[in-house]
């Protein structure tokens, strides 16, 4: 059974979620399984492919990203993911917003100490 504490640190990690693979795809377009082995070398962020498809497709039908087919060199085919530019003003809205929060909840906690 999860403790209180893997409960909100699990809800924390999915609202961060998707500012992190904006944030991923801001650099260069990338397939799901990239995403999910790039996250996964930040282990508080380590998702499955399984949450990683969805998200994708959300970000999609918002218009955040496009995605397209590529053939790949081993194997079948990927889908290759971008960030499109309201993908691009997003991300810099959601980046400012969590430095604000992060900022603001760093300040409270050195307060406490």
């Amino acid at each position: 059974m999860r403790t209180e504490h893997e409960a909100w640190a699990s809800q924390l990690r999915k609202g961060v979620l998707e500012l992190a693979v904006l944030g991923l795809l801001a650099g260069e377009p990338k397939y799901g399984s990239q995403l999910v082995d790039d996250l996964a070398t930040h282990p508080e962020l380590s998702i499955s492919a399984g949450t990683v498809y969805p998200l994708l497709a959300r970000l999609a039908k918002a218009g955040l990203v496009t995605s397209v087919w590529q053939e790949s060199p081993v194997g079948p085919p990927r889908k290759y993911y971008t960030l499109t530019e309201p993908g691009r003003r997003t991300l810099n809205a959601m980046t400012q917003a969590f430095r604000a929060v992060s900022a603001t909840v760093t300040t409270i906690l050195e307060g406490q100490r």
